[in-house]
């Protein structure tokens, strides 16, 4: 009785084993992958894809490195406190004899003016409220602020930037249309009289394009620097703008 049990257990042991064999043979069958041949990339597409990809590389490794202008910061506010009717009386005594009352009219005074344009030493912002042109006077001066602002750049080794005009020449009616958007806009303006200017100190242009950098802070107090000569030595009066972001301008001379 007992033999025949055991016999029956050893027979299902062996159909068992044969079962499993017999399925661990379909899964290693049916699991086989076969991956394609590699693709051979021609060594000259290789050489042109790495090129590209340096390039990609190079063109964004260089990291910017900050430099700086070590001119002694001073009060803005307290230095350039020039008066409007100190402004006003250079304006009317070096500018045109009466401002323009249109832009029509401004043309017709060209003979008068010389107009300013994007140089090596600024940029002439495009102008909503005003137009490109100064008395020569006034313009040779802008001009004079522009190499000063290079000239103390390139003596302290520092990259070469451009300063940003954002106001000239104002018409009458000019000024009327800036007064609906600027409160503090006045009608006697000596922008008026071609002799007036403003310089923005926010934004600064880079000339040459190098590692070496500087912030707009530092190239604000760089422009100052400048600005600051200039006063004096008695050529231009000067009102520090906070809240238009620009030192206002007026050549005496």
């Amino acid at each position: 009785m007992k033999s025949d049990i055991v016999e029956k257990l050893i027979v299902s042991l062996i159909g068992i084993l044969l079962f499993c064999l017999l399925f661990i043979s379909n899964c290693s069958q049916s699991g086989t992958i076969s991956l394609p041949d590699p693709v051979e990339i021609p060594s000259k597409l290789q050489s042109a894809t790495c090129n590209q990809q340096s390039t990609i590389n190079n063109q964004q490794s260089p990291t910017s490195h900050l430099v700086s202008y070590n001119g002694r910061y001073f009060s803005y506010s307290r230095k350039f406190a020039d008066r409007n009717p100190q402004h006003l009386q250079a304006a009317e005594r070096i500018g045109l004899g009466h401002g323009p009352a249109n832009r029509q009219e401004a043309a017709k005074m060209r003979d008068q003016l010389r107009e300013i344009s994007t140089n090596s030493y600024y940029v002439v912002e495009d102008l909503t409220h005003s137009l490109p042109y100064l008395v020569p006077t006034a313009a040779n001066r802008l001009d004079s602020i522009g190499h000063e602002f290079a000239d103390i750049l390139a003596r302290n080794d520092l990259p070469q930037y451009r300063f940003r005009v954002t106001s000239v020449l104002r018409s009458s009616e000019d000024i009327r249309r800036l007064q609906r958007c600027n409160h503090n806009s006045i009608s006697n303006s000596p922008h008026n009289y071609g002799t007036t200017f403003d310089i923005g100190y926010a934004h600064f242009d880079k000339v040459t394009q190098t590692a070496d950098s500087m912030t707009d802070e530092n190239l604000k107090l760089v422009l100052a620097q400048a600005l600051l000569n200039q006063q004096r030595e008695g050529h231009i009066y000067v009102k520090y703008e906070y809240k238009q972001g620009c030192f206002h301008i007026t050549a005496r001379n």
